[in-house]
């Protein structure tokens, strides 16, 4: 098993109710994967699915990428500006 922490920013805190948690991952598993864990456990981020940026170890991070042993990954909402 996998353990890495995972922060949520922005209004993902409030959908969540956690600043940041720490999860027991399979080796092996994808950002993508994660998502979708989280997403089941939190339903209200099913809100923000398809747009929230990630970063691995503050470098952004696809869908299809792997989590590493031990990572630190941040997710964030959807941004705008203007």
């Amino acid at each position: 098993m996998n353990l890495v922490k995972v922060l949520f920013f922005a209004n993902l805190r409030d959908y969540t109710g956690q600043r940041s948690l720490e999860l027991e991952l399979p080796a092996g598993i994808k950002v993508g994967d994660l998502i979708e864990k989280l997403i089941k456990d939190y339903p209200r981020l099913e809100i923000v699915r398809g747009s929230m940026i990630t970063a691995i170890n503050r470098k952004y991070a696809g869908e299809e990428e792997i989590i590493p042993e031990k990572a630190e990954i941040a997710i964030f909402p959807p941004v705008s500006g203007g």
